[in-house]
């Protein structure tokens, strides 16, 4: 491997990017970290050559990028075509450990809450084009529920991982454009185009190809981080790609590239101003490779909290 450090930059698209249009840019990464409207448009924006705040917040409105809880119970963007098949890929499993963390705090959902709930959802969604937690709690209150916060967020979220609920507009922005008035959810039937059924083999062999072409060289251990499944689900995927990807060792440790890894590319400047939460970080395990470890605390804490950085070319 010549430069794990320079490969990794250019098939983040962090330099030399290929694309024009932010919604490619999502489909090339599979999924991307949002935990934060600016931030996670700065995320797809410094991918493209030419960052807009305007095309995003079109791609974005218009439905060719979703913002959805996927992975690990975290949000995440992905493009319209992945929606579905990632869904199918990955709904599961985030069901199966949200239903964990209901257990741990001590809250119980029946099926014929979760249900009525979410028809209540639906309907409001359908009505409304785009709403916000306050509208579904007032459409819930019409129907005689009530619920605290906490549990109203378990149902959202088991809308979003069934397909039921994604991302609405935008709407009204503030502070010179900056940031969403409020978070909102659309009825997915009317934001994402139906797709027929789904085979769950050809979904994980794009959802492990798109993971490695834009975060190679990666580990294993890697991926199975990144993507929430379980180990033997990462083996599977990576087996389906076949002879397009190989292993090559550095340092000791197993990497996976693709056979079409970019390895060339015209670096401008010597700084990157990464926002927090970035896939150039949250992507990987072998964070060291780029982060040395006496600087980890700068950018992350044991906790899951990650700060924005400036990577440095010196």
């Amino acid at each position: 491997m010549i430069n794990p450090v320079a490969i990794r930059l250019l098939n983040q698209q962090l330099v030399a990017p290929q694309f024009s249009d932010p919604a490619e840019v999502v489909s090339y990464m599979g999924a991307m970290q949002a935990q934060e409207y600016r931030m996670m448009r700065w995320a797809v924006e410094m991918r493209t050559r030419k960052p807009s705040a305007k095309t995003f917040k079109k791609a974005f409105d218009s439905g060719r990028i979703i913002r959805l809880h996927l992975m690990r119970g975290t949000w995440q963007l992905v493009s319209a075509e992945d929606y579905w098949p990632f869904i199918t890929l990955c709904g599961p499993k985030s069901i199966a450990v949200t239903k964990g963390w209901m257990s741990s705090n001590k809250i119980s959902i029946p099926d014929d809450e979760l249900f009525r709930v979410r028809d209540i959802l639906a309907q409001t969604a359908a009505d409304k084009g785009s709403v916000t937690k306050e509208d579904i709690v007032q459409a819930l209150e019409e129907r005689g529920l009530q619920m605290d916060d906490h549990r109203l967020s378990y149902h959202i979220r088991m809308a979003e991982f069934t397909g039921t609920l994604c991302s609405g507009d935008t709407g009204t922005l503030c502070s010179g454009d900056l940031l969403p008035m409020k978070v909102t959810y659309a009825l997915t039937a009317n934001k994402v185009k139906s797709q027929g059924a789904i085979d769950r083999d050809e979904a994980l062999m794009r959802f492990t190809r798109k993971y490695f072409q834009s975060r190679q060289p990666a580990t294993l251990e890697d991926f199975v981080w990144w993507s929430g499944l379980n180990v033997s689900d990462c083996r599977k995927g990576i087996a389906l790609l076949g002879d397009s990807i190989h292993v090559e060792k550095w340092k000791g440790r197993e990497f996976y590239l693709t056979d079409d890894c970019r390895t060339r590319g015209f670096r401008k400047g010597k700084f990157l101003l990464i926002p927090p939460y970035d896939e150039y970080l949250i992507s990987y395990k072998s964070r060291d490779i780029v982060l040395p470890p006496e600087h980890r605390h700068h950018a992350h804490n044991n906790s899951g909290i990650f700060q924005p950085v400036i990577a440095y070319d010196h």
